[in-house]
């Protein structure tokens, strides 16, 4: 589930977050989304249906059209709403279960607050029945599951349908060379587990799917992002395009910087799309896109060097860092990408997941990696080669100051474990210089 709401803690949940998501024209009902002006009593069919699905959310005391003119967050009495919808939750379940309910005041002196209906599929007893029927989700609507995916439900594990959101991205290694000596100065990987639909648990990859993810890639922030490493010194590029290790399930797309030195790609872009193999794997296996990108920067200007450009050794600016990881994190939540992500997958684009995670591996210590301007080494602090990243789950990275903030903590965490300060300073001073960004 991509809304950030839905993992924020009750005291991150404020009226102005809410009032942001309701103004949002691309934010409609979906899977997981829904907006109700007041308590009806299809409200609990739909807490059911979502219990039963996917998951997800319902928002109480917002219109669930956005008209000219017309206030589309109104608010509720929010102890009125919750009395309604637990009793109706009561009457209806079997077995008996409630979802959990947060109230978000207007703090405005009206008394009237948003309620928040979050539907936690993991916790939710399956099959949850009303009238001896499933309802589920298709496509933002309710509807009642058949006799195949009611049997699915029932044989459930308390745990099956535990899928990791954007969590636990498998570390990466820098690749050495036949000495043992590593061939690229730095690896970044991020990367999102999907759920899959029934079509894709058996079906292969369509090549117009993973062509059109490609041609997403290359129209999205990302390059212009890739060309931030070196600032700008290569003026050759290729674009995303499938390149090795390609299978019936599995999808690399590549994109490279070009050069005519003994570094021929310092910067390497790879998006890998891979679906669990239709034997010998459990149906919950998630499907996994992971993003690298492997920089030779460094490499690349020692052989610069060498051939008379002279000049101290290339070290990476933090605005250059800032700029990549800013643009990975918009690319992983463009609208586009997504939705041919969601297309190979077969699922809703509502429940295409935000990376959670960022690792970093370099092959040195990341103080040495750095351009030192404004930046200065704790006295024996010692040595950081990189690092595990976790994001904030109250971060919605569609929205720009939420992207900005996260990209910030990552690197104030990156410049502390390395043993530096001062990359507060550098990053506040960079964001006041910078044009603003959309």
């Amino acid at each position: 589930m991509n809304n950030s709401l839905f993992a924020a803690s009750a005291a991150d949940l404020t009226i102005e977050r809410i009032r942001a998501l309701a103004a949002r024209p691309d934010q409609v009902e979906s899977l997981t989304l829904e907006f109700k002006r007041e308590y009806s009593k299809s409200m609990v069919k739909t807490i059911a249906a979502m219990a039963n699905t996917y998951g997800g959310m319902i928002l109480v005391g917002v219109n669930d059209k956005m008209e000219p003119g017309v206030e589309r967050v109104v608010g509720v009495d929010a102890q009125e709403e919750i009395d309604k919808i637990a009793s109706g939750c009561r009457e209806k379940f079997d077995p008996p279960w409630e979802p959990t309910f947060i109230p978000v005041p207007f703090n405005d002196g009206t008394e009237r607050s948003v309620v928040v209906i979050r539907v936690d599929a993991n916790v939710a007893p399956r099959p949850l029945l009303i009238d001896l029927q499933a309802p589920i989700r298709l496509s933002g609507q309710n509807s009642i599951a058949d006799r195949d995916r009611l049997l699915k439900l029932a044989r459930e594990e308390p745990s099956a349908g535990v899928l990791p959101t954007g969590q636990h991205v498998m570390s990466p290694n820098l690749d050495r060379d036949q000495e043992g000596k590593p061939t690229a100065d730095l690896i970044l990987r991020t990367g999102i587990n999907l759920s899959m639909g029934e079509a894709s648990a058996w079906r292969p990859l369509s090549e117009k799917a993973v062509t059109a993810l490609a041609q997403a890639l290359n129209n999205s922030a990302f390059p212009d992002a890739l060309h931030t490493l070196g600032n700008g010194s290569f003026s050759s590029f290729m674009g995303f395009r499938q390149h090795g290790y390609n299978r019936s399930r599995t999808a690399r797309l590549v994109y490279r910087a070009l050069s005519n030195s003994s570094v021929p790609h310092p910067v390497e872009a790879i998006v890998t799309v891979a679906l669990p193999e239709v034997h010998g794997t459990s149906t919950a296996a998630p499907a996994t896109v992971t993003i690298d990108v492997i920089s030779r920067v460094r490499r690349y200007a020692d052989t610069l060097d060498k051939v008379g450009v002279q000049g101290e050794e290339y070290r990476y600016p933090v605005a250059n860092l800032l700029d990549l990881l800013e643009g990975i994190l918009k690319t992983t939540v463009d609208p586009k990408v997504v939705a041919e992500i969601a297309r190979i997958t077969d699922i809703d684009p509502a429940l295409v997941a935000q990376p959670r995670e960022l690792h970093l591996v370099a092959d040195r210590q990341v103080k040495e990696l750095l351009y030192s301007s404004g930046l200065k080494e704790i006295p024996e602090a010692g040595a950081s080669g990189g690092g595990v990243f976790r994001a904030n789950p109250a971060l919605n990275l569609r929205d720009i100051a939420d992207r900005q903030e996260q990209v910030d903590d990552w690197l104030r965490q990156l410049g502390l474990d390395a043993g530096l300060t001062g990359m507060e300073a550098v990053i506040e001073n960079y964001r006041a210089s910078a044009q603003p960004r959309r």
